[in-house]
């Protein structure tokens, strides 16, 4: 796909930082329309948005009501690859898919077209009978990763791939301890929440983020784009990777049995506000906990599936090859469905005992992920679209105090408020709900991270004409 030269960033301006003080609370007259759609969504006929509402504060999950986005809330009715209407027939640009997940587009018609196949065929078997979607699914998945990456558990989410990998690593090495980073991405189960909190189940080590923490300078990132922080470090050696490596090694004299069990972090943080890490921090890291028995477990349940353009999966980027990697969200497309991959000698060491899954290798399931495996060019479409993106950001970052930092790799993109770049504190979080609350109103959505909520989060893949109505702006 080649880049329009009608095409301009500012067809959907960031209010926070083209509006210094005031929310858009009516789109100025001059504001560009977005791009036209062909795609007519049906008229809403359902339920009022009023009761609606009623329903969600008492019956839903009360963790609804805290994650909702907007003071006015988004009411989805349908969407069409790259956009969403909501019940009022408003059209919106969705640049968080899901939170990661809608990987080919909104009720992509081939996705669409391969579950309604296979609904009408088998809904539903376990895996102790033998089935062709299953099989011909993890043979496919299996031929994306490199050897000896090939042995896969399918599962119902990231959240139950991530328990399930870390049940092998402590049955596989005989060990407990897990490693993870300050940072870790948000968790859903009880079991992967102990990563992220101070407790039995694990040891953290300083995120090592360049930007934000003690450490980092102009070169640390395998990004298009740097952080604002000179750097005097020679060709080939970075202080900033040195140091939080050091870091890591006070963990291991410290905190933890000579012996571990693994070692769990994201090629490029997600939740946690798109963090890249120095150039070789996994591979020494990597290293490191190899030495100590444990294994190295890759979570690219935000990375993976071409997300970060360069290459398939995010820990290809660091030039190292886990022991097993787990994967879920854009895996099928927003079907409910995870996996972990990992190694024959992990595998091995696993079925000493029985595991079982309902759920895991649904045909439906299978059929769908296997599609979305069959659609070309979305890796590059990550590449080309996440590149133009990161490079006019900064561009903005340049020109406003308020945008610390840039970061990414294709379509996993942060971009970091803050109150002013000497300091690099977080901007407030009511100038950052202003400024999401704004940017909805102009009919973009967006996600947000960090572990202060303060970073601005683009997660996206598309492929088809529509992402070129997009770009053609």
């Amino acid at each position: 796909m080649e880049w329009g030269p009608s095409f301009s960033f500012q067809s959907f301006p960031l209010p926070g930082a083209l509006f210094k003080k005031s929310a858009v609370k009516h789109p100025p007259p001059d504001l560009p329309e977005m791009p036209s759609c062909s795609f007519n969504p049906e008229e809403y006929k359902d339920m009022s948005k009023e009761r609606m509402m009623e329903i969600r504060r008492q019956n839903c999950n009360p963790m609804t009501m805290k994650v909702t986005y907007y003071k006015k809330p988004v009411y989805i009715h349908q969407g069409h690859m790259q956009w969403l209407w909501d019940v009022d027939g408003r059209r919106y640009l969705d640049l968080f898919a899901g939170v990661a997940t809608v990987s080919v587009g909104h009720c992509h018609p081939k996705v669409t077209s391969a579950a309604e196949k296979q609904l009408r065929k088998l809904w539903h078997t376990t895996n102790i009978y033998v089935y062709s979607p299953l099989h011909e699914y993890t043979e496919k998945l299996a031929a994306t990763l490199p050897d000896p990456l090939k042995v896969i558990y399918l599962t119902n989410s990231g959240s139950e791939a991530n328990d399930l990998a870390m049940l092998m690593a402590r049955l596989h090495t005989g060990n407990f301890d897990v490693i993870t980073l300050s940072y870790l991405k948000l968790c859903r189960s009880e079991y992967e929440t102990g990563l992220t909190s101070i407790c039995l189940f694990s040891s953290q080590t300083m995120c090592p983020d360049v930007f934000a923490g003690p450490w980092g300078g102009s070169n640390c990132r395998d990004s298009p784009i740097q952080t604002i922080r000179d750097c005097s470090c020679p060709q080939g050696s970075c202080t900033a990777n040195d140091k939080y490596i050091g870091q890591l090694n006070e963990v291991f004299a410290t905190s933890v049995p000579s012996r571990i069990a693994a070692f769990f972090a994201e090629p490029i943080m997600g939740v946690g506000g798109a963090v890249q890490y120095p150039k070789n921090f996994l591979k020494d890291t990597y290293k490191l906990v190899r030495e100590r028995g444990g294994v190295c477990i890759a979570d690219e349940v935000q990375t993976g599936f071409g997300r970060t353009g360069s290459h398939f999966w995010g820990f290809q980027g660091h030039d190292v090859i886990p022991d097993m990697v787990t994967m879920a969200k854009g895996i099928a497309n927003g079907f409910p469905m995870g996996a972990v991959v990992t190694t024959p000698e992990v595998a091995a060491s696993f079925a000493k005992g029985v595991h079982f899954n309902t759920f895991g290798g649904n045909p439906v399931a299978c059929a769908i992920a296997s599609s979305v495996l069959d659609e070309d060019g979305t890796q590059q479409i990550s590449h080309n679209v996440g590149t133009y993106l990161l490079t006019e950001l900064a561009k903005m970052r340049d020109k406003y105090e308020i945008i610390g930092d840039v970061r990414g790799k294709g379509l996993q993109i942060g971009v970091e408020m803050v109150k002013d770049k000497a300091s690099r504190k977080p901007l407030p979080p009511a100038a950052m709900s202003e400024i999401f609350e704004d940017t909805k109103d102009m009919g973009v959505l967006i996600g947000k991270g960090g572990v202060y909520g303060q970073v601005m989060e683009w997660r996206s893949v598309w492929t088809g004409n529509g992402m070129e109505e997009c770009m053609d702006r």
